[in-house]
């Protein structure tokens, strides 16, 4: 067996507190934590608040009536809705032209909920899917695309990890 030779046994030490500096670094917490709320500004905000109250089961949680905006919460995420101007006049958001929010994904809690949801938005004449339940990619997460009723792209997603084999 070849011994090690002292140069190489200086540098493994030499670097040791540097490697452990870097792990260090990143088990520390970022400045940033977790997205806080997120905004959007919809031609349509009475549909599109009705559209996370009474389709997707979320909660008002205030607003602002003189803007007007109004917001609604699941318990866990918080959307502000924030009505534009003059709706006749609104630019549509173009995902490959525009700067700006590609799209937000809300996980889903099942493959049954996916699909019951998919049915839901199906039926609603203000709602456009863009695609059903598939699979991402090589699966077994599954996502669907759809624009609520002020035109806004949301991707319903269940992660591998929510699919149960029977589902």
């Amino acid at each position: 067996m070849k011994s090690l030779s002292p140069l190489l046994i200086a540098g493994m030490l030499l670097a040791s507190p540097a490697l452990a500096q870097t792990e260090a670094a990143s088990q520390e917490e970022a400045a940033t934590l977790d997205l806080n709320h997120i905004g959007f500004a919809v031609t349509k905000l009475d549909d599109t608040a009705s559209f996370f109250v009474d389709t997707l089961g979320w909660k008002p949680a205030g607003g602002r009536p003189e803007y007007p905006a109004k917001f609604v919460t699941n318990g866990k995420m918080f959307v502000t809705l924030w009505q534009v101007t003059d709706p006749a006049k609104a630019v549509s958001f173009d995902r490959k032209n525009n700067v700006g929010l590609h799209h937000m994904a809300i996980t889903v809690r099942d493959l049954p909920t996916l699909h019951d949801l998919h049915r839901k938005f199906v039926a609603h004449e203000d709602v456009v899917v863009e695609f059903a339940p598939e699979f991402l990619g090589d699966g077994p997460t599954t996502h669907m695309m759809i624009r609520e009723p002020s035109g806004l792209r949301l991707e319903f997603i269940v992660p591998a990890s929510r699919i149960k084999p029977k589902d």
